[in-house]
């Protein structure tokens, strides 16, 4: 007869500690199998070196170490979740699967797929909170309408932050005898699923005190190296927990770096109330805007090649690193869409397919944010000047030296659009659209 187990699921919380789902499932009434499931239909699209990947199953091993160091494994699959947990069906007798909240559009899709049938087999689907402090409708207008400016909703979640803290923090130390075990399972490798280890790295994230009570001062500029966190991997693939990480922000009373982790939860509640702007404009007269798409444009763009060396620095961080700085980011997106006129959701694609921290509903709303189509958005007046931008944020240009080794040569190319006349176009075509 078949061992009755509950499976607790891994997505995006790659971690034992504080993990709202993991520490549920390990209360619970019968042994614990551990799980994580190579999703096909995620995999199919991307490049067979893609550092996600390999950093996935990078950390998949390391869980697997830490659980076999408790006398448990961890259960790794590749292939549609349907097939997957029709599978464990032959090998365990499963009572509940249990997980955490996804809120992208194609992960509520398939938990609803995978709820439906595990119901139909009897076995119970439980999903938890657990990658932000507030989701869905918790934060919302007094008519129980979403916020879609960005101060108000952060003012909100402060006051519901304070009213709540301290948070829970879900240590699973004491439970961890209700893991399976004995167990062991075969290990994936990268070739067995089509992938091939990447060359570029996630890199270690820093939440030292030093660069949070610094975060202000630093954040701005790209050369600074300890002016950012690199969290953002860390969040989206949840090496860490968002529960930890902002107590440690409150408790070093830093509001910048507090108000950054509010915007990411900001963008995701817009998602998950407005999922058409995946695809779509948030102000939907936007999509009447005249876009050039001229290809050749966008192949300069994206090679760093735009004779602005701002804008290519940070691309050539991108290609060379899966980085990009926040401020650089802002100005390339803006470059993109406003000097050549190139629709957003090309650049969203591109940065969706390179930035090692991509996170859907951030990525698709500053994207929206720098055309002026999205929520809270830049208004579409507002052009950022690359040169301007560069005196001000990389003064000394060692991040230009950095990245565009050949600016200042005969190698470097021209300004492929002159500023001030990409700047009136842009003003002209939108008001066409808009007016």
């Amino acid at each position: 007869m078949s061992k009755e187990v509950n499976i607790f699921w891994f997505r995006r919380d790659l971690r034992l500690e504080d993990n709202t789902g993991f520490y549920k499932a390990l209360r619970g009434k019968f042994p614990v199998v551990p799980l994580f499931i190579f999703d096909k239909e995620i995999l199919e699209p991307l490049a067979k070196d893609d550092a996600r990947v390999s950093f996935i199953h990078a950390t998949l091993l390391e869980l697997k170490k830490q659980l076999q160091d408790v006398g448990s494994d961890l259960s790794v699959h590749y292939g549609d979740p349907m097939e997957v947990f029709r599978t464990l069906q032959t090998e365990f007798a499963i009572q509940h699967v249990i997980t955490n909240h996804d809120y992208e559009p194609y992960a509520l899709q398939r938990d609803q797929q995978v709820a439906t049938f595990l119901k139909e087999n009897g076995i119970g689907f439980h999903t938890y909170k657990d990658q932000v402090i507030f989701e869905k409708n918790e934060i919302t207008k007094a008519d129980g309408s979403p916020y879609v400016v960005y101060t108000p909703y952060s003012k909100i979640w402060l006051e519901k932050f304070r009213d709540q803290a301290p948070l829970p923090i879900y240590d699973p130390t004491p439970y961890l005898s209700n893991l399976l075990r004995p167990a062991k399972f075969e290990w994936i490798t990268l070739e067995s699923i089509g992938f091939e280890p990447s060359t570029l790295k996630v890199i270690p994230f820093t939440i030292s005190e030093g660069t949070l009570v610094s975060y202000e001062a630093n954040r701005n500029f790209p050369e600074r190296i300890d002016g950012t966190s690199h969290l953002s991997p860390h969040l989206r693939f949840g090496t860490i927990g968002i529960r930890s990480l902002v107590t440690k922000a409150a408790l070093i009373q830093n509001p910048t770096f507090l108000k950054e982790l509010i915007w990411r939860e900001f963008f995701m509640q817009i998602l998950w109330h407005f999922p058409k702007t995946v695809h779509q404009s948030f102000k939907p007269q936007y999509d009447r805007i005249r876009w050039n798409n001229d290809e050749a444009d966008f192949e300069k763009w994206k090679q760093g090649k735009t004779g602005y060396p701002f804008v290519d620095a940070g691309m050539r961080e991108l290609n060379a690193t899966g980085y990009m700085h926040n401020r650089v980011r802002m100005i390339v997106a803006s470059f993109l869409c406003k000097h050549l006129l190139i629709d957003w959701r090309w650049g969203e694609a591109y940065f969706a397919e390179k930035l090692l921290d991509f996170e859907l509903s951030s990525n698709v709303g500053n994207w929206q944010w720098a055309a002026g189509s999205g929520v809270d958005a830049a208004p579409y007046f507002r052009i950022f000047n690359p040169s301007s931008q560069m005196e001000k944020f990389d003064k000394e240009h060692n991040y230009i030296k950095k990245w565009v080794p050949d600016w200042q040569t005969d190698h470097y190319p021209l300004p492929m659009v002159e500023h001030t006349f990409a700047r009136e176009r842009c003003l002209r075509t939108y008001k066409e659209a808009l007016l």
